[in-house]
């Protein structure tokens, strides 16, 4: 015991004290101690940090299980195979990858230190780049088919098939999206490189671009996208009204409303439904977009990073709101009746 303690005091002196003060407090600690331009690990309370991971824990755990419900659900059932419920079952995939990639991104959010090396870094958040994108994508694809459905029904009975909205939505994803990040990796090229920057210290995942391009961006990949699929509902919700007026006339005159106008009052429920959800992706991400450009607090936009991603735990809350199909399907899903013979087969509109 003497001895460790001469050796304490030893250490305590001379030009060894700030480097023993600054050990025993633990006041400096770098994610790579052996490497000279490492990044220095922040530091967070016991409680702060146990509550960060406990959150983001349950958000990627929430968004995960209720987006598997909705693709089993619309995989399983024959009766929800419609063209509209494929692009849905299209917007729960990407939204399960979101929910996937969740504890990576607290990972690099919140601990500050990346040890999966530059190669994953830039990888990685092109990958999330483009599950973002395709979310967008995929609200694009929704309000063209309610727009169709609704305003042409005639056209959209005999054009609109799963296998075209299928192979629609893969040349989306594949083509339209791809071609845009590359653009994005040319244009910002020297700043991709994460190793040849001299302002970014070893263990930091984060890829810089250029201002202009984050403009360029911003009308791109969320402006141009989102007034389009205003346009849309616009039009949708006045041909809506117009509809429903027709219907409701008929109904107080007492002459026979046809099937075609149920079928039309149908449609217009889902292209309700599937607004709120469109609402609910906009408010989650404008406040981020008008953050990135006017706010430097890096706090403020780790913040609105989450309500990003919490917009994929919420679409199937929308659906479980208004589809009854959802909570039905739900039900079947969890009391394990969908092994049940011909379990597919079951009309969910008019059975438990």
């Amino acid at each position: 015991m003497k001895g460790q303690k001469g050796e304490q005091n030893k250490l305590l002196t001379g030009g060894d004290s700030l480097m023993a003060y600054e050990t025993e407090d633990q006041e400096t600690q770098y994610c790579f101690p052996n490497i000279n331009s490492s990044c220095v690990k922040e530091q967070h309370s016991s409680h702060g940090y146990i509550i960060i991971h406990l959150f983001v824990s349950l958000l990627s755990a929430w968004t995960v299980f209720l987006n598997l419900l909705v693709i089993i659900s619309i995989s399983h059932f024959k009766k929800l195979h419609t063209p509209t419920n494929m692009i849905i079952l299209s917007l729960a995939v990407n939204d399960l990858f979101i929910g996937i990639a969740m504890p990576v991104e607290a990972i690099r959010l919140i601990e500050t230190c990346w040890y999966f090396g530059d190669t994953f870094c830039v990888l990685y958040l092109f990958f999330v780049a483009l599950l973002l994108s395709a979310s967008l994508g995929n609200l694009v694809l929704i309000a063209v088919d309610r727009y169709v459905a609704v305003c042409h029904p005639l056209l959209y009975t005999q054009k609109t098939t799963i296998a075209k909205i299928f192979c629609l939505s893969i040349c989306l994803s594949c083509v339209c999206f791809s071609a845009y990040f590359t653009a994005l990796v040319n244009v910002n090229n020297q700043d991709f490189d994460t190793s040849q920057r001299t302002d970014v210290c070893y263990g930091q995942c984060l890829v810089m671009i250029t201002f202009s391009w984050i403009v360029i961006d911003l009308f791109v990949s969320f402006i141009f996208p989102c007034t389009l699929i205003m346009m849309f509902y616009l039009r949708i919700f006045y041909v809506v009204h117009q509809q429903v007026k027709v219907i409701n006339s008929l109904m107080k005159g007492g002459k026979c409303v046809t099937e075609g106008s149920v079928k039309r009052k149908s449609e217009s429920k889902a292209a309700l439904t599937l607004g709120i959800i469109v609402t609910v992706y906009l408010l989650c991400y404008i406040p981020y977009y008008i953050c990135s450009l006017t706010v430097n607090s890096s706090t403020a936009i780790n913040v609105l990073v989450w309500l990003v991603y919490s917009n994929s735990g919420m679409n199937p809350l929308v659906y479980a709101i208004f589809y009854p199909w959802f909570k039905k399907t739900a039900k079947l899903i969890l009391t394990l009746k969908i092994f049940q013979p011909a379990s597919s087969l079951i009309n969910i509109f008019t059975e438990l």
